[in-house]
């Protein structure tokens, strides 16, 4: 009896573990890679608009800096996110 008391701790610990690899691999990873991609196709959108309308348009040029500008800013925090995410993980000493 008390070498499945002294293993409790471990199978909690590694149930714990376990939680949190599924949690990171099917949810956050996705979830920071999805809107990564998503300030990339902004960052592009605004590099088209801002290209387009280098001579005709004042206001979109203005537009396509705003959204280059917002897609860069969205695809930097999502870098940190991801490498928070992985000092997390190598902290607590979880596989990935």
């Amino acid at each position: 009896m008390f070498p499945l008391i002294a293993f409790a701790q471990e199978t909690l610990e590694s149930n714990v573990a376990t939680f949190m690899q599924k949690l990171t691999t099917v949810i956050i990873q996705p979830v920071v890679i999805f809107i990564f991609t998503l300030a990339l196709v902004l960052f592009l959108f605004g590099m088209m608009k801002f290209v387009a309308s280098t001579d005709k348009n004042a206001e979109d040029a203005k537009t396509g800096k705003q959204h280059m500008l917002w897609g860069i800013i969205g695809m930097f925090v999502m870098m940190a996110v991801f490498g928070i995410m992985r000092l997390i993980i190598s902290t607590l000493g979880i596989p990935m």
